[in-house]
């Protein structure tokens, strides 16, 4: 861990409070009163009423410790929540399907003191009202925007259950329900109401070392003016030992441009080793009756590339790579005939064309050409999503995507030096039971072909299974299993995978250790404790951390001992900020590469979750990643 003393670390603070209450819960749970000895009658308490309330207990004695834990500590209560069955509420909404939609009642509910599952509820304390002040809440106009349903037009299947789910994806935007008002509903036509919940859009962060000088600011607004435009900008200054001793990096997107669903998304990106502007208009097959998708875009870029190593070499070698790139791309969506109006068939089949036009500037090596790519695709997609708690949020309401795609993608590239074709393909599935949990299981492959040689090719496989909820009063637990395999096929030397954090194993950085094939395997506990310090959500980490990696075609990645990781740690997130997750992690690392100088032990920090869900829409066609 750098040796660095940020002023702006509340968290830390946080997460060592946090470890001290509970540590003075248990012990003080281990304490028992003095019994009466008239009594003959007790009901023994579980380890979690003993630890809440020895807890609630200390909060409220006048000492100094009290008021702390006072003013920091909230010991949540479980919170009903209606709506967690997809399935079940498409199933009670198709007598709905094609009536007309009479009217449609919209709430928006600001980001402190308000709940989705009790509208009647109020901000009480001055934080939140003073929190609820500085917020622009969002606009009704910009929720309608994104409903598949119109007012005073049928209401088309799967539409309440696929906007519901759209408005929860926007970052701006906790949570999302849409109802039916059954007590005004008739044969014909439907009342609807909708209700939002925002979070706190504007945040941001910092850090500064005194004895040198070198800091970072970041600001981020994730809904504009109420109107969902999304503003991001960092500044480091006073680095050393670059070439530069600032950097800078800027974003800017609007979420959906009026009701066409299509996204506009800049970046400026000022930094030592890595440069980049870009602007992109795009729009995907966001639900399952999507007719059409596409994007049209500009970058450029100049980044530092990492040049390949020998054994023997103690020395890192770099060289820069720098090109423009023109993409566009298109996709249509077929569905299946049905006669029966009450059902609207999930599956698709897509057809997709995609052109790029690369430009190179600057390269590493022989092996980049400037080149136009034409790929063209077919795919089929069944998509279906359910609901569940606990998973990457702290509570929100999670869309847990499942069903099949699978995908036939072909092209030719025309390059300066040489030409050649391009063959992939891909088959994905996931299937969610509330009893089992969730399983996620996917396999893809694809090369170049030249001169009838397979070049840059690649097979990957991969699998992430997930445990259902398991529940003692407040107390939470959940398991994750993820795995992974990156084989390359005839790659360029330059081409090079690590098992550094997501590649492999978490906190791990060596940029010597680098190979052709890897296959990692991941566990991880996480136990959600009905704690909130200052309103963020405390969970604990545990974590097991195994690759393997070789290089050569026809190396195996298990010949040699695999690199481990094993450690613990804590969660932090508060749903009802921009703030992403924070985590604070422990880990020990039993081998090394001899060449790097790395440590057993890391203390590390980490902002984003090591785990995400591939969504089953069909995606721009495009060559086999290879990181």
């Amino acid at each position: 861990m750098h040796n660095s003393h940020p002023i702006f670390r509340l968290p830390l603070l946080i997460c060592l409070l946090g470890m001290f209450l509970l540590l003075a819960g248990v012990c003080q749970a281990q304490v028992s009163p003095v019994a009466d000895s008239t009594q003959t009658d007790t009901v023994p308490q579980n380890f979690n009423d003993r630890l809440l309330e020895n807890l609630k207990e200390m909060s409220q004695r006048k000492t100094i410790m009290g008021k702390l834990l006072k003013a920091v500590l909230v010991l949540e209560k479980a919170e009903e929540v209606y709506g967690l069955n997809a399935e079940l509420i498409q199933q009670e909404y198709e007598k709905h399907n094609y009536k007309i939609v009479r009217r449609i009642d919209i709430l928006t509910l600001d980001a402190l003191g308000y709940s989705i599952n009790d509208t009647s509820k109020v901000p009480d304390s001055f934080m939140e009202k003073a929190g609820n002040s500085l917020h622009v809440k969002t606009g009704r106009g910009q929720v309608r925007n994104k409903l598949l349903f119109r007012k005073m037009e049928p209401l088309e299947p799967l539409a309440l259950i696929e906007s519901e789910r759209l408005l929860r994806q926007s970052r701006h935007l906790l949570d999302a329900r849409i109802v039916v008002n059954e007590a005004t509903t008739t044969e014909d036509s439907v009342d609807v109401f909708v209700v939002t919940k925002d979070i706190f859009s504007l945040g941001g962060s910092g850090s500064y070392t005194p004895s040198s000088g070198k800091g970072r600011v970041s600001l981020r607004e994730l809904n504009f003016l109420g109107q969902g435009h999304q503003v991001e900008g960092s500044y480091r200054f006073n680095l050393h030992n670059r070439p530069r001793p600032w950097e800078v990096s800027s974003y800017y997107s609007i979420e959906n441009i009026g009701r066409s669903y299509v996204s506009a998304d800049m970046a400026y990106v000022d930094k030592n080793y890595y440069k980049e502007k870009s602007a992109f208009l795009s729009r995907d097959f966001f639900s399952t009756n999507t007719k059409y998708a596409g994007a049209v875009g500009i970058s450029w870029i100049e980044e530092r590339f990492l040049l390949p190593s020998s054994p023997e070499d103690t020395l890192i070698r770099y060289g820069t790579l720098s090109f423009n790139r023109q993409d566009v791309w298109l996709g249509r969506s077929f569905k299946f005939k049905t006669y029966n109006l009450g059902y609207e068939p999930r599956s698709r089949v897509i057809l997709g064309l995609r052109f790029i036009n690369t430009n190179y500037g600057m390269v590493p090596t022989e092996n980049f050409q400037d080149n136009r790519l034409a790929l063209v695709s077919a795919g089929y997609s069944i998509r279906k999503y359910y609901k569940d708690r606990y998973l990457f949020g702290f509570g929100r309401t999670e869309d847990v995507p499942a069903g099949t795609l699978f995908s036939i993608t072909a092209g030719y590239e025309k390059g300066d030096l040489r030409d050649r074709k391009y063959f992939g393909t891909s088959l994905s599935f996931a299937k969610y039971n509330a009893s089992l949990g969730y399983l996620y299981a996917s396999a893809s492959y694809g090369s170049f072909i030249r001169n009838e040689q397979l070049e840059q090719g690649v097979l990957g496989l991969e699998t992430l299974y997930f445990t259902k909820l398991s529940e003692w009063g407040n107390w939470k637990l959940r398991h994750f299993v993820w795995g992974r395999g990156t084989l390359g096929i005839n790659r360029y030397p330059e081409e090079l995978l690590s098992i550094n954090n997501e590649s492999g194993l978490r906190g791990f950085r060596s940029h010597m250790l680098r190979g052709s094939r890897r296959v990692t395997l991941n566990y991880e506990a996480n136990l959600y404790t009905p704690l909130s310090l200052l309103g963020f959500r405390l969970a604990t980490v545990l974590f097991a951390d195994v690759a393997w990696l070789s290089s050569g075609n026809q190396s195996s990645p298990f010949k040699e001992a695999p690199y481990r990781g094993y450690g613990i740690g804590f969660r932090f997130r508060n749903e009802f900020l921009s703030f992403s997750t924070i985590q604070f992690l422990i880990s020990y690392y039993p081998k090394l590469p001899q060449n790097d100088d790395l440590r057993g032990f890391r203390v590390f920090e980490s902002s984003r979750p090591y785990y995400d869900f591939r969504d089953f829409q069909f995606t721009r066609p495009g060559v086999a990643d290879f990181r």
